[in-house]
């Protein structure tokens, strides 16, 4: 099931391909995480493709039984145990960098908003469900990921698709491919498009509305806008959430860094955080650009 909305418009490689290059450009589609992924390779034989592309899924996979709350993932089992022992180092990783940036964007970035999200997406009980939310309540070491408080849980949407998509660029380098889009709803561009040059791509608004076109090389991309995906009984609620109660300050926000999880995490945060703050948070991280703000 699909649960991603999509505010990046990647051009198409094919087409931008002068003839020459057009047997060595692959394309693979697949879902994972609630998103649809498309990546495309340049340089490749068609059977070093089908090799890549088969490692590419199965590390999709692996990511899947991580992050998922939808299976019966570690992240699902931690939300259900309240504890999950000996966590695998790149979970342990991407949990240390949740901490960076929730503490650089004062707690806005807090993947310890579930309780809260299901409340408002089921009509449930905010107030009690707005007490369980807080990233000091999870302790993190190397032996054990735990959860302080009864009915703790835990979501990773806002990061785990730019995690997945980190990843999938780390594995076509080790094998050696430096010219690739991966495009998660977030996207991570590798290298050049075929013919040369930045892979293009264009950040919509909520409503299908072009905002402004980025040229990536060796960088990502991250969009997020509140409503781009309503919840709750009436089917007007946002879907990114303010521990705080308060609602979203921007219609979209756009990030581009040098790690798509980096970037998916703050653009998240920053639909709710005031031009100020931004600013001071960008403080934390070098060579973040923020490509739109609305």
């Amino acid at each position: 099931m699909l649960t991603r909305r999509r505010f990046l418009t990647i051009a198409a490689a094919a087409s931008m391909a002068p003839p020459a290059y057009a047997d060595s450009l692959h394309a693979w589609q697949g879902i994972a995480l609630g998103s649809e992924v498309r990546i495309t390779l340049a340089g490749a034989t068609a059977q070093q493709a089908r090799k890549i592309f088969h490692k590419v899924k199965s590390k999709l996979m692996r990511i899947e039984t991580q992050f998922s709350l939808h299976s019966t993932s570690s992240l699902s089992r931690l939300n259900r145990d309240g504890h999950l022992p000996y966590p695998a180092r790149d979970m342990l990783d991407l949990f240390d960098l949740a901490g960076k940036v929730h503490k650089a964007t004062g707690g806005l970035f807090d993947p310890s908003v579930q309780p809260l999200w299901m409340a408002v997406a089921t009509g449930g009980d905010i107030s009690a469900a707005r007490a369980l939310v807080g990233w000091d309540g999870v302790k993190v070491t190397a032996k054990e990921i735990r959860l302080k408080r009864p009915g703790m849980a835990l979501t990773f949407n806002g990061i785990a698709q730019g995690a997945a998509a980190d990843r999938i660029a780390a594995l076509m380098r080790a094998q050696g491919f430096d010219n690739v889009m991966i495009d998660m709803g977030e996207v991570m561009a590798l290298g050049q498009r075929p013919g040369g040059g930045g892979w293009q791509a264009e950040i919509e608004t909520p409503q299908g509305s072009p905002v402004t076109r980025r040229t990536l090389q060796n960088r990502a991309l991250a969009t997020s806008a509140p409503t781009g995906t309503r919840i709750g009984l009436s089917g007007q609620d946002a879907h990114i959430i303010n521990p705080t109660g308060q609602a979203p300050l921007w219609q979209l926000a756009s990030v581009e860094a040098d790690q798509a999880a980096l970037a998916d995490a703050l653009s998240t945060a920053f639909c709710l955080m005031d031009r100020k703050a931004i600013d001071t948070a960008l403080e934390t991280f070098p060579n973040i650009t923020v490509a739109a703000l609305i």
